[in-house]
């Protein structure tokens, strides 16, 4: 008791040591943005040929200063179908996986919950060989994300598994007991009070799958002020790497960890016959919206990245000084970066990049920003790092960010054919709107792909 109190303390006293958020644009000071297209040494790119080893340098610069090290591709990957079955009165069929990353599975897992429209050509699905067999004319487009509070909250089905070896974070206390998810939460996440519903009849209508699986499994997400993070934190999927070494500044990092689980469900989205994983799609909101961020940076596998409402360390800029600062982000939630980005806390002008060169690094590939008005999330800021990462997608022959001001909510006239930038009004969580704009975003895509 002793020491749960002494924790809590430390992370109370922290919390109040965090510089306290600025909310006044006139105190904004002025800044320099480095040049996606210009070498850290200064050289210029004299050529589209350049950009890989530019994009490469672009990754380097986030896993030293605040992301810490990309982790080891798996030794393996296992997947085992644990259950399938029809779904949404037919019009799809949920498959249920265990992923492990040993031959002997052994050591942690994840299980993932895929849902596959069906396109029937009789009155229910179709078996083969014992397995259910989508009658899809061809392969769907795939959306990627990782969840909250476990799978059982996209579908109410009762053949959804309860999680296991999962962690749900206190901030859902009233829909857990002991950090497990309570029994009632099944298909919660479909309901219209949800905070980010999920559409999931909406998205198989519009001819997507869906892959998802709760990131409390690949590592527990304890705030501050809620605990000490770093005793849970780095467990789960991070004993399939090697021990911490606590002299160094770039060991891998909670959100790390979450963008590598993203990868790995691209993994099981090529080994499914009925998906094209070649037009997929990555998102997920807030803390799990820097995640896919990361995650299309770091694996060009992804064909479009929709985060959505990152805050800080996500899409705003850090030198703008406006809402969530590094001084918030480093005191309430230090697994989720390096022990390196501690040292621009209340320096952020010493920084040599910013969040619009993690963005740039996405091209040219897709990618769309979806912000919502409130000023902890800067979303004025991550307009502006959509603004200065523009050019790369131009350099290399894409179309970049249509040309305006700082859009209205609602206002979509800035959301372009491979770059784009929406926001809107209401509360925070990934909106109905958000997923139309998302998905007729990646229609435009795919279709763009299917041209070249």
């Amino acid at each position: 008791m002793k020491k749960l109190i002494g924790v809590l303390t430390f992370g109370l006293i922290q919390a109040a040591f965090a510089r306290q958020p600025n909310y006044d644009e006139s105190k904004i000071a002025p800044y320099t943005l480095e040049d996606p297209l210009t070498f850290a040494d200064g050289r210029k790119l004299a050529s589209p040929e350049e950009w890989p080893a530019r994009r490469a340098e672009i990754v380097r610069i986030f896993e030293r200063e605040m992301f810490g090290r990309t982790p080891p591709k798996p030794e393996t990957v296992v997947t085992e179908l644990r259950e399938e079955g029809a779904t949404l009165a037919g019009q799809a069929i949920r498959r249920q996986y265990r992923m492990w990353f040993k031959a002997d599975k052994s050591g942690p897992f994840i299980d993932w919950l895929v849902v596959i429209p069906n396109r029937l050509t009789g009155n229910s699905p179709r078996k083969a060989e014992g397995r259910i067999v989508c009658e899809n004319l061809k392969k769907v487009p795939v959306i990627l994300f990782l969840n909250y509070r476990g799978n059982q909250e996209m579908l109410s089905d009762p053949e959804v598994f309860m999680p296991e070896a999962v962690w749900v974070r206190d901030h859902a206390e009233r829909f857990c007991f002991e950090h497990k998810p309570a029994r009632w939460t099944r298909g919660k996440a479909r309901e219209s009070g949800a905070a980010s519903p999920m559409p999931v009849e909406t998205i198989v209508a519009r001819g997507y799958a869906l892959v998802t699986a709760c990131y409390g499994q690949v590592s527990p997400d304890v705030e501050v002020r809620k605990g000490d993070p770093e005793a849970l934190a780095y467990t789960g999927i991070f004993e399939l790497w090697p021990k911490r070494d606590p002299k160094a500044d770039d060991n891998i990092t909670a959100i790390g960890a979450w963008a590598w689980a993203l990868s790995r469900g691209l993994d099981l989205a090529e080994r499914i016959p009925e998906i094209d994983a070649k037009k997929s799609v990555a998102t997920g909101c807030s803390r799990l919206a820097k995640t896919p961020l990361l995650a299309c940076s770091r694996d060009e596998r992804f064909a479009v990245c929709v985060p959505c409402q990152t805050g800080g360390g996500g899409c705003p800029l850090a030198k703008r000084d406006f809402g969530e600062n590094v001084s918030t982000e480093m005191k309430s939630f230090p697994h989720w970066y390096c022990r390196a980005y501690a040292k621009y806390i209340d320096n952020e002008a010493a920084m040599k990049f910013d969040q619009h060169l993690l963005l740039a690094s996405i091209a040219p590939r897709a990618l769309l920003v979806e912000g919502f008005n409130q000023n902890w999330f800067d979303t004025k800021g991550e307009f502006l790092a959509c603004r200065a990462a523009a050019p790369a997608w131009e350099f290399l022959g894409r179309s970049g960010l249509p040309q305006g001001g700082f859009p209205a909510n609602y206002d979509t006239s800035l959301i372009g054919r491979w770059f784009g930038y929406v926001r809107r009004g209401g509360e925070h969580g990934i909106s109905g709107s958000d997923w139309l704009w998302m998905m007729d975003f990646s229609d435009r895509v795919f279709r763009e792909m299917s041209r070249e």
